[in-house]
C-alpha cells in the first residue's frame, strides 16, 4: 500500500477495530441524533424506517465500499488518491475531480457544522443550569435568543472548532485515534443511559410504536427520495472523509466487512436516538414532527419540566457534542492530509491555516441567523432567491455537490475499473455477492442518487 510520504506519524490505523471506531465516529454525527429522528417524525414513523434500511443496504453501502476502496488503493488524500487510482487504471487523471469535490464539500460543511455543533456546547451549559429556571412554556424561546446573539454564536463556534483542531493537529494515532477510542464508547454508554431515562420518565411504549409500527399508506415517491437522501448523507460518503480514512486502512483489513459494520453501527445509533427522544416527546404531549426544532426547542421543553431534567438534559447535549466532534475531525482531516501530501506542510501548521479559514467562513453561517438573515447573495437567480449564506452553502453541498460526487464515484468504480481488480481487493468471499455489489454500484446506487439530485433541483 502506498502511503503519504510527508505525514508526521505512522499513517495507518493501529488496528482494524480502531479504524471501525473512527469510521463509525465519522459517520455518526448530528445527522443521526438530530436529523434522523425529526425526519422520521415528519415522514410517518416506522414505515419510513423500513424504507430507510433498504436504502442503506442498496445505496449507501455499495458507495461506502467503493469509497473505502478508492482511499486504500490511492493511499493518500482524496485528490491525490483519485489521480493515482485513475493513473493505475489507465484512465484520465481528470477523474481527480471526485477527490477535489469531496474534499471541498467536506470543508464547506465543516464551516457551518461547527456553528451548529457549537449550539450543543451552549445547551450543555443551559441544561445544567436548569435553563435558568425558565418554565417549559418559555424555555424554547432561549433558542431564539441564542440565534439572535452573534457574539454568543461566535463564542461557541470558536470553542467547538478549536476542540476539533486540537485533536486533528495531534495526528492520526495521537490525535484522532486517541479521541475516538474514548469518545465512541462514551457515546454508546450515554445513549444507553439516556434510553434508560426515557424508559423510566417517558412514554416508551408510544416511542417504540411510533418508530416500528409501519403504515405504508404514508409512503410515496417523495418519502422514498427522502429515505435515499438520508441514507446516503448519514453514512457520510462523497465528503472526502471516508476516502481519507480508507487511505490509512491496512491491507489485511476487509473493506466489505468494515463497510457493513460501519453502516450497521451508524443505523443502530440513529434508531437508538429515536428510542431516546420519542418517549420523552410523547410523555410531554409534544410534536414528534416538529422538524429541526425537535432537538433545540421541543426536547429542552421536556427536560425543563421533568424529574432529573438538568442532569439528563446536560448528558443528552454532551452526547450530541461527542457525536459532532467525531464527525468534524473526520471532515477536517482530508484537507489537512492534502496539505501534508501535496505541499509538505507540517500538520499543525495546516490545522492552523485551514482551521482559521473554516472559522472565518463559518461566520457567514453565524450571521445568517441574525445580522445577515435577509442577505441573499444570489437573489438574482430564481432557485436561490430566498437563500441566505447558510442556506446557500448547505444547499450547494448537500443537495448538489454530494449527490454529484456520489454518482461520479459509482460510475468510475463500477464502469472504469476492471472487475478483476475490484474482486481481488475487496474479498467478498463469494462471486455471486461480488456480482450483486457490482450491479448495485453500476446501476442501483447511481440511479437512486440521480433521483435525489433531480428532486433537489
Amino acid at each position: 500500500m502506498t502511503l503519504a510520504v510527508s505525514n508526521e506519524d505512522n499513517q495507518t490505523w493501529s488496528s482494524g477495530v480502531t479504524f471501525i471506531l473512527a469510521a463509525v465516529g465519522a459517520a455518526v454525527g448530528l445527522g443521526n441524533i438530530w436529523k434522523f429522528p425529526f425526519v422520521v417524525g415528519v415522514s410517518g414513523g416506522g414505515a419510513f424506517v423500513l424504507v430507510y434500511l433498504g436504502c442503506v443496504v442498496f445505496v449507501a453501502v455499495p458507495i461506502l465500499i467503493a469509497e473505502l476502496w478508492l482511499g486504500r488503493r490511492g493511499g493518500q488524500s482524496p485528490p491525490v488518491a483519485m489521480r493515482v487510482v485513475a493513473g493505475k487504471a489507465g484512465r484520465s487523471r481528470a477523474w481527480s475531480v471526485i477527490g477535489w469535490m469531496g474534499m471541498l464539500v467536506g470543508y464547506l460543511i465543516a464551516t457551518y457544522y461547527s456553528v451548529i455543533a457549537g449550539w450543543t456546547l451552549a445547551y450543555i451549559v443551559k441544561a445544567g443550569n436548569g435553563f435558568g429556571g425558565a418554565g417549559p412554556a418559555t424555555v424554547n424561546q432561549q433558542f431564539d435568543e441564542l440565534l439572535a446573539n452573534p457574539g454568543a454564536m461566535m463564542f461557541w463556534h470558536t470553542a467547538f472548532i478549536t476542540i476539533a483542531l486540537l485533536i486533528v493537529g495531534r495526528g492520526l494515532r495521537d490525535g484522532i485515534e486517541s479521541a475516538v477510542k474514548f469518545l465512541m464508547p462514551a457515546l454508546f454508554v450515554m445513549l444507553i443511559v439516556m434510553i434508560g431515562y426515557a424508559a423510566v420518565e417517558g412514554d416508551f411504549a408510544a416511542g417504540v410504536d411510533f418508530l416500528f409500527s409501519a403504515d405504508f399508506s404514508k409512503i410515496d415517491g417523495t418519502i422514498v427520495l427522502t429515505a435515499i437522501g438520508q441514507a446516503f448523507f448519514s453514512i457520510s460518503v462523497a465528503m472526502g472523509l471516508i476516502m481519507t480514512y480508507g487511505s490509512y486502512v491496512p491491507k489485511e483489513v476487509s473493506l466489505t466487512k468494515s463497510a457493513l459494520i460501519i453502516a450497521g453501527a451508524d443505523t443502530l445509533v440513529a434508531i437508538l436516538a429515536g428510542l431516546m427522544i420519542f418517549p420523552l416527546v410523547f410523555a410531554n404531549d409534544l410534536d414528534p414532527g416538529s422538524g429541526p426544532g425537535l432537538i433545540f426547542r421541543t426536547l429542552p421543553t421536556a427536560f425543563a419540566g421533568m424529574k432529573g431534567g438538568a442532569v439528563f438534559g446536560s448528558l443528552f447535549f454532551l452526547l450530541l457534542a461527542f457525536a459532532a466532534v467525531t464527525s468534524i475531525i473526520a471532515i477536517i482531516e482530508p484537507i489537512v492530509a492534502y496539505a501534508e501530501d501535496k505541499w509538505g506542510m507540517r500538520r499543525r501548521n495546516a490545522c492552523v491555516l485551514f482551521g482559521f479559514l473554516a472559522w472565518a467562513i463559518g461566520l457567514a453561517t453565524v450571521f445568517s441567523f441574525n445580522v445577515w438573515s435577509d442577505f441573499t447573495p444570489l437573489s438574482a437567480l430564481r432557485p436561490f432567491a430566498d437563500m441566505n449564506m447558510f442556506a446557500l452553502i448547505d444547499y450547494l453541498t448537500a443537495n448538489l455537490m454530494m449527490p454529484l460526487g456520489g454518482i461520479l464515484m459509482a460510475v468510475f468504480v463500477g464502469w472504469l475499473i476492471k472487475p478483476s481488480v475490484l474482486a481481488e481487493d475487496l474479498s467478498f468471499g463469494s462471486t455471486a455477492l461480488f456480482k450483486v455489489w457490482l450491479w448495485m454500484i453500476r446501476v442501483v446506487a447511481p440511479l437512486a442518487i440521480l433521483g435525489v439530485l433531480y428532486s433537489s433541483l
